[in-house]
């Protein structure tokens, strides 16, 4: 571990973000160019005094947990994460169509966009990043873990996870999950993650199955969307999808029409979070 690069790369890459690069307010008085510490250790999910030693050499070597971490919070390009991890000693993720590197140009994008829903995807339809709308609306999938945090292993094997979408809209929502997996599938190869959750979901369910042997294959995402929230009910959304060049990630936008109710849902939503409210204010809700 090189602790004096380590330091000063982090404190480079720090200081050459802005707020509003990650999707903060900057507010008055900063004396700091680029970000705080305090608001990278925030990003990052780790405490300021751990960040702090980092930049000050004298930090434990990080895990690659908090090295993945780092690199998106500090809006790493492949190549930079990759220095990142040899720097605290580590050998470099090996480069993979599902590394679970979130790509920069997307996570730019996601960062402005705070009155709408939107969420980073893999090819695999693991959630990998999701603004506070995402959440409030499908619950904190990023922070699920194992197989959980992939849509297709909760969709076939946790009944509730269909709560969000109206039951006449669960076949062909399943048919749309099971087809972009034939893609992932196609792409990685029989020997991949992709591989490993397809005989997962084999073993797991029926219904799984018999969509895995009619051979679909598609990318296409529904552009239009209905979805079932506990506290205002029903919300129409148009999905917008942009991917990276090599579709090994997907940002989705839900966007309602403007001035529906819909959207008066939505910015509701927005204000009041996760709180208990009446559904009544809506007034039409």
């Amino acid at each position: 571990m090189d602790r004096a690069s380590l330091a000063d790369f982090l404190r480079r890459r720090r200081e050459a973000l802005r707020p509003q690069d990650v999707g903060l307010v900057a507010g008055p008085r900063r004396r700091t160019p680029g970000l705080r510490r305090e608001e990278v250790a925030a990003l990052t999910g780790m405490s300021t005094d751990y960040y702090v030693r980092l930049e000050q050499q004298r930090g434990p070597q990080p895990s690659d947990q908090m090295l993945s971490a780092l690199a998106r919070a500090l809006r790493l390009t492949v190549d930079e994460r990759d220095h990142l991890y040899r720097l605290a000693g580590h050998n470099a993720p090996r480069r993979t169509f599902d590394d679970g590197h979130v790509a920069p140009a997307l996570l730019r994008v996601l960062d402005r966009l705070e009155d709408t829903p939107a969420m980073i995807m893999s090819a695999l339809g693991e959630t990998l990043v999701a603004n506070r709308l995402a959440v409030s609306i499908f619950g904190d999938r990023p922070a699920l873990t194992g197989w959980d945090r992939f849509e297709a292993y909760r969709w076939f094997t946790d009944p509730s996870t269909r709560d969000v979408y109206p039951p006449d809209h669960h076949d062909r929502h399943g048919q749309g999950l099971v087809a972009t997996l034939r893609v992932a599938y196609g792409a990685m190869g029989e020997r991949s993650r992709a591989g490993d959750l397809v005989r997962l979901l084999e073993t797991r369910s029926e219904e799984f199955r018999e969509l895995w042997e009619r051979h679909e294959v598609t990318h296409h995402i529904e552009d239009h969307k209905t979805l079932l929230h506990p506290q205002v009910g029903r919300i129409d959304v148009d999905c917008q999808v942009l991917t990276t060049p090599d579709m090994g990630q997907a940002l989705l936008v839900l966007t309602p029409v403007p001035g529906s109710e819909a959207e008066e849902k939505i910015r509701l939503l927005g204000v009041l979070g996760h709180e208990e409210f009446n559904p009544n204010e809506l007034g039409t809700a």
